[in-house]
């Protein structure tokens, strides 16, 4: 109930930013003046929003003011009763303070005006908050900027906004139909990169049209779909050409992956399929009816992740490249 609670933005509290950004929140949470110099020490030249414990005013002052001077961003965490002497201290305003584990908590910190910032870990998203330890920030960072994530703080993230009711519905389409569609079909993501929008499924089988023995394995393409909205909202000729980038992902995984080492095709069912026809891909349509029904669950996933940009074609279509054609252009 508390997460979903902050998932639709109670008390104003933080969702996240652009989804097409490689921008990503970075939040500290420091209780000790060792855990604070373990912090500026690993975040020398990144800014970063530091949650702080208001104790940290009194037993390690400067500190709190050498972070503020540093650029960090200030935002509370834990008893917010010394809000005041940590605003003097770092002199700028803290606004922000980590979310509580409880709903009474929660309420008496919307009680005395603050916003509640959740703190999620994980993997890096484009526009997401993550929260790292200090211990862990140098090898996160390094392992971040690899991957073309752009870590910032929170005042400096693009498109931050607080969540919504709507964000519960998306939260709950990716986990009863996305993740559960991905763990069935042993969906292979490779969009780990800021930029990466790709996941490959092996299928032992060739679904009709392919021109192909049904028996024959082959491999299908699946979009991360927030992540295409995201780049598109931003940038049409981006989005494609990150598309265009995540197919060397999947010929990678075809030279790499055992799961795919049988795989004779590369197919994928879609309503952009201009895009693919002009990577050499070969278009085939799909039976009437297989084509509306593809064409709802389009519709729906628009809807789950509130895009209103109209899709390329009005009527998905297959398309496919042999393996060895498909590692020759991409591999």
């Amino acid at each position: 109930m508390m997460r979903a609670a902050l998932r639709a933005g109670v008390g104003g509290a933080w969702h996240g930013g652009q989804p097409g950004a490689p921008q990503v929140a970075l939040l500290v949470p420091v209780e000790t003046p060792e855990q604070l110099r373990a912090a500026l020490t690993a975040l020398a030249g990144t800014p970063a929003t530091l949650l702080v414990a208001p104790a940290l005013a009194r037993l390690d002052p400067e500190g709190v003011r050498a972070a503020a001077q540093a650029g960090h961003e200030l935002a509370g965490q834990g008893d917010p009763a010394g809000l005041t002497l940590l605003e003097a201290t770092a002199g700028q305003p803290v606004t922000d303070w980590a979310a509580p584990d409880s709903l009474p908590a929660l309420r008496r910190l919307l009680a005395g005006g603050l916003r509640p910032l959740p703190r999620p870990a994980g993997p890096p998203e484009p526009g997401a908050l993550r929260a790292v330890t200090p211990g862990e920030l140098g090898g996160t960072l390094t392992a971040w900027r690899a991957l073309g994530y752009r870590p910032v703080p929170l005042r400096d993230l693009p498109g931050a906004r607080a969540g919504t009711p709507r964000d519960l519905l998306t939260d709950l389409y990716i986990r009863v139909v996305e993740d559960r569609y991905a763990r069935s079909q042993g969906v292979i993501d490779l969009a780990q990169r800021a930029d990466g929008v790709m996941r490959v499924a092996p299928l032992g089988h060739a679904p009709a049209p392919l021109p192909l023995p049904p028996g024959t394995p082959t491999a299908e393409l699946h979009l991360h779909s927030q992540r295409v909205v995201g780049l598109a909202s931003r940038s049409l000729l981006g989005a494609y050409r990150a598309y265009q980038r995540s197919l060397k992902d999947v010929a990678r995984a075809l030279r790499e992956r055992p799961e795919l080492a049988s795989a004779q095709a590369v197919f994928a069912v879609t309503l952009f399929h201009g895009p693919l026809e002009q990577a050499g891909f070969t278009l085939l349509d799909l039976p009437p009816a297989r084509a509306r029904w593809y064409g709802l669950g389009f519709r729906l996933l628009r809807a789950a992740y509130g895009t209103t940009r109209t899709p390329s074609e009005g009527t998905p279509k297959m398309a496919w490249l042999p393996r060895e054609e498909f590692l020759r252009r991409y591999g």
